[in-house]
Protein backbone atom coordinates (compact mmCIF):
# COMPACT_ATOMS: atom_id res chain seq x y z
CA UNK A 1 0.00 0.00 0.00
CA UNK A 2 1.50 3.58 -0.70
CA UNK A 3 0.07 6.65 0.53
CA UNK A 4 0.28 9.74 -1.08
CA UNK A 5 1.24 13.07 1.66
CA UNK A 6 2.07 16.42 1.82
CA UNK A 7 5.69 16.20 2.50
CA UNK A 8 7.89 17.50 5.32
CA UNK A 9 11.49 18.84 5.47
CA UNK A 10 12.32 15.10 6.92
CA UNK A 11 11.49 13.96 3.20
CA UNK A 12 14.05 16.29 1.06
CA UNK A 13 16.68 14.15 1.14
CA UNK A 14 14.80 10.65 -0.10
CA UNK A 15 13.02 13.75 -2.34
CA UNK A 16 16.31 14.20 -4.02
CA UNK A 17 17.59 10.22 -3.75
CA UNK A 18 14.46 9.44 -5.83
CA UNK A 19 15.02 12.31 -8.19
CA UNK A 20 18.55 11.11 -8.98
CA UNK A 21 17.61 7.63 -9.77
CA UNK A 22 15.34 8.60 -11.81
CA UNK A 23 15.50 11.66 -13.53
CA UNK A 24 18.99 13.37 -15.26
CA UNK A 25 17.47 17.31 -14.04
CA UNK A 26 19.27 17.14 -10.93
CA UNK A 27 18.99 19.78 -8.07
CA UNK A 28 20.96 20.91 -5.01
CA UNK A 29 19.63 20.50 -1.76
CA UNK A 30 19.12 23.97 -1.03
CA UNK A 31 16.47 24.35 -4.48
CA UNK A 32 14.29 21.79 -2.31
CA UNK A 33 14.54 23.87 0.48
CA UNK A 34 13.53 27.11 -1.55
CA UNK A 35 10.48 24.91 -2.83
CA UNK A 36 9.52 23.69 0.93
CA UNK A 37 9.93 27.25 2.35
CA UNK A 38 8.67 29.08 0.10
CA UNK A 39 5.84 26.97 -1.19
CA UNK A 40 4.97 23.88 1.55
CA UNK A 41 1.62 23.14 1.05
CA UNK A 42 2.61 22.19 -2.65
CA UNK A 43 4.75 19.46 -2.22
CA UNK A 44 3.88 15.64 -2.08
CA UNK A 45 5.31 12.26 -1.73
CA UNK A 46 4.45 9.04 -2.44
CA UNK A 47 5.26 6.41 0.89
CA UNK A 48 5.24 2.76 0.90
CA UNK A 49 4.03 0.35 3.99
CA UNK A 50 7.98 0.49 4.97
CA UNK A 51 8.34 4.60 5.09
CA UNK A 52 10.44 4.87 2.04
CA UNK A 53 9.64 7.84 -0.75
CA UNK A 54 8.91 5.99 -3.89
CA UNK A 55 7.95 8.98 -5.41
CA UNK A 56 7.36 12.78 -5.38
CA UNK A 57 6.27 16.26 -6.78
CA UNK A 58 7.63 19.53 -6.73
CA UNK A 59 5.97 22.12 -7.04
CA UNK A 60 5.65 26.42 -6.66
CA UNK A 61 3.63 29.00 -7.89
CA UNK A 62 5.55 31.70 -10.33
CA UNK A 63 5.23 35.39 -9.16
CA UNK A 64 7.33 37.20 -11.37
CA UNK A 65 6.02 36.64 -14.88
CA UNK A 66 3.17 38.82 -16.30
CA UNK A 67 1.13 35.89 -15.64
CA UNK A 68 1.20 34.92 -12.60
CA UNK A 69 0.51 30.70 -12.31
CA UNK A 70 1.48 27.56 -11.11
CA UNK A 71 4.30 25.37 -12.08
CA UNK A 72 5.07 21.40 -11.65
CA UNK A 73 9.40 21.90 -11.13
CA UNK A 74 9.70 18.00 -10.98
CA UNK A 75 7.48 14.51 -10.89
CA UNK A 76 9.36 11.24 -10.37
CA UNK A 77 8.33 7.43 -9.43
CA UNK A 78 10.61 4.89 -8.54
CA UNK A 79 10.75 2.23 -12.13
CA UNK A 80 9.39 -0.40 -8.75
CA UNK A 81 6.04 1.55 -8.18
CA UNK A 82 4.90 2.31 -11.68
CA UNK A 83 2.08 1.86 -13.41
CA UNK A 84 0.30 2.01 -9.89
CA UNK A 85 -1.55 5.52 -10.73
CA UNK A 86 1.25 7.54 -8.21
CA UNK A 87 2.63 9.64 -11.18
CA UNK A 88 -1.27 10.85 -11.58
CA UNK A 89 -2.19 10.69 -7.61
CA UNK A 90 0.91 13.05 -6.27
CA UNK A 91 -0.08 15.92 -9.69
CA UNK A 92 -3.86 15.94 -8.41
CA UNK A 93 -2.51 16.62 -4.94
CA UNK A 94 -0.74 19.31 -6.30
CA UNK A 95 -2.85 20.70 -8.87
CA UNK A 96 -5.47 20.93 -6.06
CA UNK A 97 -3.66 22.64 -3.62
CA UNK A 98 -2.17 25.13 -6.34
CA UNK A 99 -6.24 25.87 -6.94
CA UNK A 100 -7.12 26.42 -3.68
CA UNK A 101 -3.99 28.70 -3.00
CA UNK A 102 -4.52 30.53 -6.69
CA UNK A 103 -8.09 31.19 -5.54
CA UNK A 104 -7.08 32.69 -2.46
CA UNK A 105 -3.58 34.64 -2.89
CA UNK A 106 -2.59 34.56 -6.01
CA UNK A 107 -4.96 34.71 -9.13
CA UNK A 108 -3.47 32.71 -11.21
CA UNK A 109 -5.62 30.47 -13.82
CA UNK A 110 -3.30 27.91 -15.17
CA UNK A 111 -0.47 25.65 -14.45
CA UNK A 112 2.75 24.50 -16.60
CA UNK A 113 4.91 22.66 -16.63
CA UNK A 114 8.12 21.03 -19.28
CA UNK A 115 8.82 17.37 -20.69
CA UNK A 116 10.70 16.09 -23.14
CA UNK A 117 9.81 15.58 -26.65
CA UNK A 118 11.05 11.90 -26.15
CA UNK A 119 9.44 11.05 -22.98
CA UNK A 120 5.84 9.84 -24.62
CA UNK A 121 5.43 7.96 -21.26
CA UNK A 122 5.04 11.10 -19.22
CA UNK A 123 4.08 13.12 -21.92
CA UNK A 124 0.87 10.69 -22.29
CA UNK A 125 0.24 11.12 -18.63
CA UNK A 126 0.30 15.05 -19.31
CA UNK A 127 -1.99 14.88 -22.12
CA UNK A 128 -4.34 11.89 -21.79
CA UNK A 129 -5.18 11.07 -18.23
CA UNK A 130 -4.69 15.33 -16.55
CA UNK A 131 -5.71 17.24 -19.56
CA UNK A 132 -2.39 19.51 -20.23
CA UNK A 133 -2.11 20.80 -23.80
CA UNK A 134 1.14 21.47 -25.56
CA UNK A 135 1.24 25.43 -25.23
CA UNK A 136 5.08 25.83 -27.05
CA UNK A 137 8.22 23.91 -27.75
CA UNK A 138 11.69 25.36 -26.28
CA UNK A 139 13.91 24.57 -28.26
CA UNK A 140 16.76 22.86 -26.83
CA UNK A 141 15.77 23.95 -23.28
CA UNK A 142 17.81 20.80 -21.74
CA UNK A 143 21.11 20.33 -20.76
CA UNK A 144 21.45 18.07 -23.30
CA UNK A 145 20.23 20.12 -26.11
CA UNK A 146 16.42 18.15 -26.41
CA UNK A 147 13.65 19.91 -26.49
CA UNK A 148 10.76 20.71 -24.32
CA UNK A 149 6.94 20.87 -24.90
CA UNK A 150 5.99 23.75 -22.45
CA UNK A 151 2.43 22.70 -21.44
CA UNK A 152 -0.58 24.08 -19.47
CA UNK A 153 -3.84 23.11 -18.17
CA UNK A 154 -6.30 25.64 -17.01
CA UNK A 155 -7.34 25.29 -13.36
CA UNK A 156 -10.80 24.70 -12.34
CA UNK A 157 -11.46 27.87 -10.66
CA UNK A 158 -11.38 30.25 -13.38
CA UNK A 159 -13.50 28.06 -16.06
CA UNK A 160 -16.67 27.86 -13.18
CA UNK A 161 -16.76 31.75 -13.92
CA UNK A 162 -18.21 31.20 -17.35
CA UNK A 163 -20.64 28.60 -15.99
CA UNK A 164 -22.15 29.52 -12.34
CA UNK A 165 -20.74 31.62 -10.00
CA UNK A 166 -17.68 30.27 -8.45
CA UNK A 167 -18.35 26.31 -6.58
CA UNK A 168 -15.20 25.10 -6.14
CA UNK A 169 -15.04 21.08 -5.30
CA UNK A 170 -12.03 20.18 -4.69
CA UNK A 171 -11.65 17.69 -7.31
CA UNK A 172 -9.79 14.66 -8.01
CA UNK A 173 -9.14 11.07 -5.82
CA UNK A 174 -6.59 13.26 -4.10
CA UNK A 175 -8.67 15.98 -2.87
CA UNK A 176 -8.68 14.45 0.94
CA UNK A 177 -4.77 14.87 0.59
CA UNK A 178 -4.56 18.37 -0.60
CA UNK A 179 -6.05 20.51 2.28
CA UNK A 180 -6.96 24.07 1.87
CA UNK A 181 -4.91 26.51 2.43
CA UNK A 182 -5.13 29.90 4.84
CA UNK A 183 -4.16 32.72 2.58
CA UNK A 184 -3.05 34.64 5.91
CA UNK A 185 0.03 31.78 5.60
CA UNK A 186 0.93 33.77 2.12
CA UNK A 187 0.69 37.35 2.95
CA UNK A 188 4.36 37.97 3.70
CA UNK A 189 5.26 35.98 0.73
CA UNK A 190 2.59 38.16 -1.75
CA UNK A 191 4.54 40.85 -0.54
CA UNK A 192 8.10 39.60 -0.95
CA UNK A 193 7.94 37.48 -3.84
CA UNK A 194 10.60 34.73 -3.88
CA UNK A 195 13.73 35.30 -5.49
CA UNK A 196 14.12 34.06 -9.23
CA UNK A 197 15.69 30.65 -9.65
CA UNK A 198 17.14 30.67 -13.22
CA UNK A 199 16.91 27.24 -14.81
CA UNK A 200 20.38 26.94 -16.22
CA UNK A 201 21.50 27.96 -12.81
CA UNK A 202 19.72 24.57 -11.62
CA UNK A 203 21.12 22.32 -14.67
CA UNK A 204 24.40 23.10 -13.85
CA UNK A 205 24.44 21.06 -10.39
CA UNK A 206 24.73 18.11 -9.08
Amino acid sequence: MVCVRKATMDDLLAMQACNLLCLPENYQMKYYFYHILSWPHLLYVAEDYNGRIVGYVLAKMEEESTECHGHITSLAVLRTHRKLGLATKLMKAAQTAMEQFAEQVFGAEYVSLHVRKSNRAAFNLYTETLGYKIHDVEAKYYADGEDAYDMRKQFKVKQSHHHHHHHHHGGGCCSADARPVEAHQNQNQRQKPAPRWNKKWVDGER
